[in-house]
């Protein structure tokens, strides 16, 4: 079993990394000129359109990519048994990544569409989340309560 929780913790590690260099890519994009940047700089109602959206996106899947995973934690994962638990955190782990990547990439595409800041902002709180989600092997462990159970059984 312990292979199979170091296994679980590395895939997740993979993907939380990921999540950080998916940014710095597409920021390394724009920057070279591959992607175009500004191209609604100074329209102000595209501008609004895109800064509302990037704001609702943001303020939305933040709470829920958090709370979300709390709550299966609770109702799902913690009843069932502990493969079947570890498959269920990874999934639900994955959701929460791709929830928070969500707001991330929308919104620094929506800061080099506009320059506006505001989206640069709102990437940074979604980035800032994500480091609420490090998967590591003690998280793993307390979030499942397999410490409780080792003792337990001692």
């Amino acid at each position: 079993m312990e292979e199979r929780i170091n296994k679980t913790v590395k895939y997740l590690q993979a993907e939380y990394i990921m999540i950080w260099i998916l940014p710095i890519v597409l920021v390394i994009l724009y920057e070279t000129g591959i992607m175009t940047e500004g191209d609604y700089a100074g329209d102000a109602r595209m501008d609004y359109i895109l800064q509302t959206i990037g704001i609702l996106l943001t303020v939305g899947l933040i709470p829920l990519s958090l709370r979300l995973f709390s709550l299966s934690l609770v109702k799902c994962v913690k009843l069932l048994s502990l493969p079947d638990a570890l498959s269920s955190y990874r999934r639900w782990s994955e959701i929460r990544l791709g929830l928070l990547v969500v707001p991330i990439l929308t919104n620094l595409s929506f800061y080099y569409l506009t320059l506006n800041t505001t989206g640069l902002f709102c990437a940074a709180m979604s980035l800032i989340a994500s480091l609420f989600c490090v998967p590591t092997r003690k998280r793993i462990w307390n979030e499942l309560d397999l410490l409780k159970e080792e003792k337990e059984e001692e």
